[in-house]
């Protein structure tokens, strides 16, 4: 009976773990010490509010895994045949609608809101940052990333794992300035982007492409500023095929060894400029969303790394793949595609979070060519939607269609707070949140 009890308990921590833990498929988390770093999250959390939160989340999933599981037990062989010629039928008709055509970019700024801050505060450059508060943190900088702080991580625990955290407060005014000026650069790329959030956007340069192919080298060019410069910078500076050939950084932000920092060649081509402090951009789309790179960090001197694929969801997943400040393309075909998502975790893969990963996982299927070979067992136990889901990916298809922002229809405000327990200090921050809601609506002209 104890060695029952045992077992419980330890399933109940790998399962809390799952959901707390470390998650080493994100940027800047590689080749941790995991163990060690789950032990203090759980020395950090054991017995608070919030692990028991977590505890309750997870035995929700617990619960149906055992469901899932029961299920799978009942399917019979002709059943799971007779799902594998459905499934395969429909596999054949997305082939055929399998779309290579467009070029898709996926521009994520690195650790943007920690990289604002410490731009804007030098001293914080080298040291481990995170915004947020003790509640929960919003990002942190690489230099914390190293000790397994996290966004969407409480405060109180990044603090465990590193006790000489910095916690900067959030400040979205300046953060919204920052990406008005990297988004003034994606319009003239693609007018109809499609941002998400602050530091994240989308864009297809299909017709930009074209475009390009007949612009002459002037136009391609970008001037370097050297005037604020020292003479050893403007030698790194006159490096500049660095950058065309490898995604250099000029950034003073985020990584060590930089090149200084440029400003917007718009107001560079006064017939002054020296062809040498100049860059001058190819027409493919690896040189085009370099270029892009390259003129937000000269205009924000903050760094942004890309993905470029054929839709949406493949190019989000190449712009993780050579973070911070890099670049991934997946060429236009089919097997090329399948190659990329073959041994990439589920994880990695936009959509699929903590706890779809667990029942998966469940099912022994770890990556996306797993989710392909699972694909007539995975239609018996899942919604319609989500096994059509599970399918799409593993075939590597996404959506081309940039969705245009709509007429806004409504306004909100949000408030990340720590635990709140009487009536009154709930009603007060109710009517604070109203306040700043109403706010808004009188800076908008809206009643």
């Amino acid at each position: 009976m104890d060695n029952m009890k045992e077992v419980d308990n330890s399933s109940c921590s790998d399962g809390v773990l799952l959901r707390m833990g470390l998650n080493d498929n994100k940027a800047g988390m590689q080749g941790l010490d995991k163990e060690k770093i789950n032990k203090i999250i759980m020395k950090a959390t054991k017995g608070s509010r919030f692990y028991e939160n977590e505890l309750k989340k997870d035995q929700q999933v617990n619960q149906r895994i055992e469901k899932m599981m029961q299920l799978k037990e009942k399917i019979t062989t002709q059943q799971l045949l007779k799902a594998q010629l459905q499934v395969d039928k429909l596999v054949t008709e997305l082939e055929q609608s399998r779309n290579l055509s467009n070029t898709i970019v996926h521009i994520d700024m690195d650790a943007f809101y920690a990289a604002v801050e410490m731009r804007d505060n030098p001293e914080l450059k080298e040291k481990p940052i995170a915004v947020g508060s003790m509640s929960m943190l919003s990002t942190s900088n690489y230099h914390a990333r190293r000790f397994g702080v996290r966004a969407a991580m409480p405060g109180f625990i990044a603090k465990k794992l590193c006790p000489h955290l910095i916690i900067v407060p959030l400040n979205f005014e300046k953060y919204g300035k920052v990406s008005k000026e990297v988004r003034e650069i994606l319009t003239e790329y693609d007018p109809n982007f499609m941002p998400m959030g602050l530091d994240e956007a989308y864009l297809n340069i299909t017709e930009h492409l074209e475009e390009r192919a007949n612009w002459p080298e002037e136009k391609r060019r970008f001037f370097l500023n050297t005037e604020s410069t020292t003479e050893k910078d403007k030698d790194d500076v006159n490096i500049s095929t660095n950058f065309n050939e490898g995604g250099y950084s000029s950034s003073p932000v985020l990584f060590e060894d930089n090149t200084p920092l440029m400003d917007d060649h718009s107001e560079q081509r006064d017939g002054k400029q020296s062809v040498e402090n100049s860059v001058v951009f190819g027409t493919s789309a690896e040189e085009v969303v370099k270029e892009i790179r390259f003129r937000i960090e000269q205009k924000t001197q903050l760094t942004a790394s890309a993905g470029i694929a054929p839709n949406t969801m493949l190019a989000k997943m190449c712009s993780d793949h050579n973070k911070p400040n890099g670049q991934c393309r997946i060429v236009p075909e089919r097997q090329a595609v399948l190659d990329f998502l073959k041994d990439l975790p589920i994880r990695k893969v936009p959509g699929i979070g903590k706890v779809t990963e667990k029942m998966l996982r469940a099912l022994g299927i770890m990556t996306c060519s797993e989710l392909y070979q699972q694909r007539a067992l995975l239609s018996l136990l899942f919604s319609e939607a989500s096994w059509h889901n599970f399918l799409e990916i593993s075939l590597g298809l996404g959506s081309t269609h940039l969705e245009k922002d709509g007429e806004r229809k409504s306004m909100s405000t949000e408030r990340t707070f720590s635990e709140i327990n009487t009536a009154e200090d709930q009603y007060r921050l109710c009517q604070e949140l109203c306040r700043d809601l109403a706010q808004e609506l009188q800076k908008e002209g809206l009643k």
